[in-house]
């Protein structure tokens, strides 16, 4: 039996024999069925497995107050030995799925959260509301921590980042782009390994032909986006500037 949470009410799930990330959002939309009725502007889905200040969800609506074009908002997050502003290239418009929360109006417009059994649920959902006119922020001067390293449930570090390269294919990855993260890891010694596993798993896919979860239009904006954070990035290695990867584009 899975049992969570949604408002001041358990709701108890059948158990599921696999394992998949579509199962996160059959336990999402059991939850958001028990509190549609209700008046709220905001709604959110936050991992058990976060801890972050008494303040931090005052902190993130109040951001939703400023800007009533803001549809998913978050913050950054921590693991042991990364942070996610300044070890990642996702940047400020990324809002990570472990916290993730949206204006409601924004929610619905995209159709809420997708089921794929091979993830990038929560991705899928915040570039769909981007690609669709809202803004969408991480805000840099909260973070939260996050108590397990990110896609290792039930298999180990190097299997996940190979994993993290078929999923980089799965939903539209521009080859360029997936050079570049390969590189960049492969220049960071304690992530030597992490590299070739990524660069392993997105060739997998490739050669596979797998197929992908995004649309046209969604990988088409994808791609744009990634490719403008690649200019930027060697616009700056060209100048000699440091990067910041978190603001890599502007706000």
């Amino acid at each position: 039996m899975k049992r969570f949470m949604t408002g001041s009410k358990w709701v108890d799930m059948p158990e599921r024999r696999d394992r998949s990330f579509a199962a996160k959002v059959h336990s999402f939309n059991a939850g958001y069925a028990k509190v549609k009725a209700l008046d709220c502007e905001i709604i959110g889905n936050i991992d058990a497995e976060n801890s972050f200040e008494s303040d931090h969800l005052e902190f993130v609506l109040q951001r939703f107050a400023e800007n009533p074009r803001l549809g998913v908002a978050g913050t950054v997050f921590e693991e042991e030995g990364y942070r996610s502003e300044a070890d990642s290239f996702e940047g400020q418009h990324h809002v990570p799925g472990q916290f993730q929360l949206f204006r409601r109006q924004c929610f619905e417009e995209i159709g809420g959260y997708v089921p794929h059994r091979a993830g990038g649920i929560d991705w899928i959902a915040v570039t769909t509301a981007r690609m669709k006119g809202w803004r969408t922020r991480s805000f840099r001067e909260k973070a939260f921590f996050h108590h397990r390293t990110l896609g290792t449930a039930e298999r180990g570090r190097l299997r996940s980042l190979f994993s993290y390269g078929q999923k980089d294919y799965y939903l539209g990855g521009h080859p360029l782009w997936e050079l570049f993260r390969v590189g960049y890891r492969l220049a960071k010694r304690p992530y030597l390994l992490g590299g070739l596993a990524l660069g392993l798993g997105y060739t997998w896919a490739a050669l596979r032909r797998i197929d992908r979860a995004v649309s046209v239009d969604l990988m088409r904006f994808h791609r744009q986006e990634q490719m403008r954070k690649l200019r930027a990035i060697l616009r700056s290695a060209l100048t000699f500037k440091r990067i910041d990867n978190f603001r890599v584009l502007p706000g």
